[in-house]
């Protein structure tokens, strides 16, 4: 028996990298797995229902129990589609996991509307939307009086909390969601509903060509396998009372972010003139902490 026995667990994005190995350590925690990927590229075009199936015949010949969904989970009806077929093929669902993505980094200037919205509509949109179907789920079993035990696990990025060039568009969409999992876990929490989300750093066919991934040691260094563990953990029933969090992950490493706080300040009884406020915001800004870099480090 593992952490996850006897749960139902959706996951998007699983054919390939992280996702997969989402999939493969649930399935070995013994949870029924809903693998769900459309089989795109990198940047989301095209599609391959192998990607689903090669993960779900992996999972089968283990011994664990997997079923294929490649719905387009940007959509909403593809959303639910997903969490419907989980319910039909399993008879529940406990937990989603939101890892699928794409990845159209262009300079805003040169950024183009298209690449924008695709983005956005991955990420966010599918994020929402996987949600969304899930939590509605789960509030109508908790108002017919059915104990709920449930999780969601999102995926945010260090280039949505602490910024990267080139990505405006996906670190605004990974921004997003770490806001959407703080606002969604006070809100769900009356139903029995964990909401956490993790900034992952590993080693994948999105990050491959990235600075940072190309030091001879990232493949042992940033193994995808070594962000699931938390992610499994999370969705078990030994993670209740943990929510409203995002959990940084690089190899062996778990870090729990600490979002925005109140710095330094000042005030006025009245209404600041515009030109008063020369003498004071540059002071506030030179007290202010810094804003992190990409590895969530204050430097000077």
């Amino acid at each position: 028996m593992g952490i996850c026995d006897g749960r139902v667990v959706a996951i998007t994005g699983a054919g390939n990298g992280i996702g997969r190995e989402h999939a493969l350590l649930f399935a070995t925690e013994g949870a029924k797995v809903v693998v769900n990927d459309v089989g795109g590229a990198r940047d989301g075009t095209g599609t391959d229902t192998g990607a689903a199936q090669a993960v779900v015949d992996a999972i089968t010949e283990a011994g664990g129990t997997a079923v294929a969904n490649t719905s387009n989970i940007a959509t909403h009806a593809g959303a639910k589609e997903l969490v419907d077929q989980a319910i039909e093929a399993f008879g529940d669902i406990h937990a989603v996991v939101n890892n699928a993505g794409i990845l159209r980094d262009r300079m805003l200037v040169n950024m183009t509307e298209e690449e924008w919205d695709a983005v956005i509509a991955v990420h966010l949109k599918g994020t929402y939307g996987v949600m969304h179907h899930a939590a509605a789920y789960w509030r109508d079993q908790s108002k017919a009086g059915k104990e709920v035990d449930a999780r969601i696990i999102n995926t945010s990025s260090a280039s949505g909390v602490f910024g990267n060039l080139g990505q405006t568009n996906y670190g605004a969409a990974k921004a997003g969601i770490a806001a959407m999992t703080i606002i969604a876990a006070g809100e769900l929490g009356r139903y029995g509903v964990t909401v956490n989300a993790i900034s992952p750093t590993a080693l994948t066919r999105m990050t491959e060509d990235l600075a940072g991934f190309q030091r001879e040691d990232a493949a042992q260094a940033l193994p995808p396998a070594a962000v699931s563990p938390l992610v499994v953990w999370l969705a078990s029933a030994a993670s209740a009372g943990i929510t409203g969090r995002v959990f940084g992950v690089r190899g062996g490493r778990i870090t729990v972010f600490e979002g925005w706080v109140n710095g330094p300040f000042a005030e006025t009884d009245g209404i600041w003139d515009p030109g008063e406020l020369s003498e004071v915001i540059p002071g506030l800004v030179a007290q202010a902490a810094p804003n992190a870099g990409m590895d969530g480090v204050r430097r000077p």
